[in-house]
Formats: structure tokens, sequence, C-alpha cells
């Protein structure tokens, strides 16, 4: 049965332990309707959903909470994004205030689908209809739902990602002081996205990518490892992209995790950066390992068969400096331009020319001298900018 429900438009460690969100609601519905012209109105996105988080029953705003759930969900959520919507932003209403869709993001329909088939359906048909590629999103912790909803529709939306968009939302419990519940939550759903992996490789895709971000990089490697270990680690040739923003890993792991995966045959990037101040706290948690996501030896991991991009010198949108591939609107501009086209038709090493023609307008975004270090197996680039 498929249901539709319907509405209207120390201070150090507090400020690490913000991590990936930073809501104190975490309210994706509206109250009550709020109507605007169409022309306020840049786009609709529908977001695919796959969850292992519990529905909400004492906040049904909030349509899924952070209570684990031993099976997985599915649905689907409309977003609309507001014409004066700027890159790189989520344009949110404060606290549990009704979203403007004139000024916000504003979820504006939900629709439950009652079991893994219908789910299958829906989102194979929508695959069909937008050009047989879809982009998997798993968010990190500190995330409510609200969050990874609003989050991968903006990464849809800046990039102008050429299929559909889906969802992984483990159970994380949005709160500051959830790192280990939030930990074990990622680990408990690693079946499910797996499933869900497989799930869209039956379908018309040709092309499956994943970004992946923070704590939810742990939750894709051990899927993936698994996909390894089963002999399918490629999803029958279907896996595109494998992007890993700011990953919250022990460097040790995740050689290991590498090892057992092996070298990849498609385009496989991480992005980090040496003064994320949220993975600064997760390395103090961790007994000062290192994670992957502010490791100093870009070649070290390059040796597993992955492209590294330091963002260090650029400039994040907030202070902690742990979601730049989607807040600085360069970045997003790279990213796009990387996702739109197919994994199988991308040079394993970047145009240089290009990378020059971005890091010049990195170097304005940012005002100052700055650099992007990219290493690849095969080769260092370092592009040098001013502004």
């Amino acid at each position: 049965m498929i249901v539709r429900s319907r509405i209207a438009f120390g201070p150090a460690f507090a400020l690490a332990l913000t991590g990936c969100a930073g809501q104190s609601a975490h309210d994706l519905l509206n109250r009550t309707a709020v109507t605007v012209p169409a022309s306020d109105i840049a786009a609709k996105h529908e977001i695919f959903v796959a969850t292992t988080r519990q529905q909400a029953t004492k906040d049904p705003r909030q349509v899924f909470d952070g209570d684990r759930s031993l099976t997985t969900s599915y649905a689907r959520v409309d977003v609309t994004v507001p014409k004066i919507h700027q890159v790189g932003a989520i344009e949110r209403a404060k606290g549990s205030a009704d979203s403007n869709p004139a000024k916000q993001f504003t979820a504006t329909d939900v629709v439950h689908y009652g079991d893994a088939s219908q789910f299958a359906k829906a989102v194979g048909a929508d695959i069909a209809i937008r050009g047989d590629r879809a982009l998997v999103f798993v968010h990190g912790f500190n995330n409510g739902f609200d969050d990874g909803v609003y989050r991968l529709t903006q990464i849809a939306h800046d990039t102008n990602y050429p299929g559909t968009a889906v969802l992984f939302s483990w159970a994380s419990s949005a709160k500051t002081t959830g790192y280990i519940y939030d930990k074990d939550s990622s680990t408990a759903a690693r079946d499910d996205l797996e499933a869900t992996l497989r799930m869209l490789a039956k379908s018309r895709a040709k092309s499956i990518d994943i970004i992946a971000h923070s704590m939810g990089t742990w939750l894709t490697m051990e899927a993936l490892r698994q996909l390894a270990i089963t002999g399918d680690r490629d999803l029958n040739g279907k896996l595109g992209y494998v992007i890993l923003a700011s990953p919250d890993i022990d460097v040790d792991v995740f050689k290991k995790q590498m090892i057992r995966y092996g070298k990849p045959d498609r385009p496989f990037a991480i992005l980090l950066s040496g003064d994320d101040r949220a993975l600064k706290l997760s390395s103090f948690i961790s007994g000062d390992k290192p994670r992957v996501g502010d490791y100093g030896n870009a070649a070290d991991l390059a040796n597993y068969g992955v492209t590294v991009v330091d963002l260090s010198q650029i400039k994040g949108g907030d202070r902690l400096n742990h979601a730049k591939f989607a807040d600085n609107p360069i970045l997003v501009q790279l990213l796009g331009n990387r996702l739109r086209t197919p994994a199988g038709l991308a040079s394993d090493e970047p145009d240089p020319t290009q990378l020059n023609n971005i890091g010049q307008g990195l170097g304005k975004a940012v005002g100052s001298i700055a650099e992007v270090v990219i290493t690849t197996p095969f080769k260092v680039l370092t592009i040098a900018t001013g502004g």
C-alpha cells in the first residue's frame, strides 16, 4: 500500500560536536499551508529515500526520527528550492517555524511505500525517465532526517545532476552527544545500504554514483567491502563515481577496507581538509588516531588506487570546514562538472586545463592565494591561484 501525506508548502568541543548539521529542530513538514507564486520557485526535486530510521510518532513533522529500525523503510519527499537560492547554501526556516517556499527549501509532499518492491518500481520508473543514472547520498554524524533530505536536494540542484536522487538515511540521533550511538547506527545499516545498492543495480540505471559524507563514508566503505566479498564489487558494471567527502574513518581501517575492496576500476575520490575541526574531535575520541578526512599523507592514500583532493586552503561555508564539497560554490561547480560526465566516460586523471580554470575561480572565491592539491595514483597536480 502506498500512503501519501500531503502538506502545504568545553566551548571547542561544543563547536566540533555540532558535526555535520547544527539544526536544533528537525521538523521537515510545515504545520500549515504557505502559498507563494510559482515564479518564486526555482525547481522541485523528488528525493527517493531508503532509511533505517523509525517513522516519527511523537512529532510526525519529522517524518522519520533518530530511533533505529531493524528493517528498511521507503519514501519519496518532494522539495522545492526558492528562486533566491544561492549555490552552496541550504536556506532553512529557523527552529520549528514553517518554511516559506519563496525564501527556504520546503518539503511539499511525502509518499510512503509499503515495501521494497513498490519502492523499486517507483524509483526504477524515475530512473528510466531521467536518464538512466542514480545518485546515492549517505549523510554523516549528527544529522536529522531533514538534514539529509535538504543536503541531497541542494547537491542535486546545484550540480544539475542528470538523474535520480536517492537518499540513504541511517538512524543518526541528531544529537551533539550521540557520536557513539551514531557510529553503532551506521554500522547496523551496512546490510541495508548494500541491499539498496543491489536494488538500484537491478533497475534500468546504467550508472550508480555515490557521494558519502563524514561518518556516512564509514558506512559506505563497509557496504562496498561487503559487495567485494560477494564478488560483485562494481554492481555488475553499474557502479559509477564514489566520492568520500571528509571521511570519518580511521586511516588504518580505511586501508584494510581498500585492500579487501581492491583498486577501483572507476573514479574513486577522497576529499579531505587539514583544517576540518569536526574531524579533530573525532580523532580525539578515537585515541588521537588520524582520520582519513584530515590525513596529511595524500600519496599514502593514493597508493590504494584513489584520487585525493586536498581542500585545506579553500574556504568552507561554516567554521567547522566539514562540508566544503557542498557549501563552497566553486567546489560545487567542480563536482557538478565531474558528475555530469558518466563515470564510464571520465578520464582517470583530471583535465589540467579545466582544473586551472576552476582553480582561478577558487582564488577569486577565497579572495587570496589558495591551492588545491590533487594526488592521483599517477601524479600530483598543484593548482596555485591568486585573488
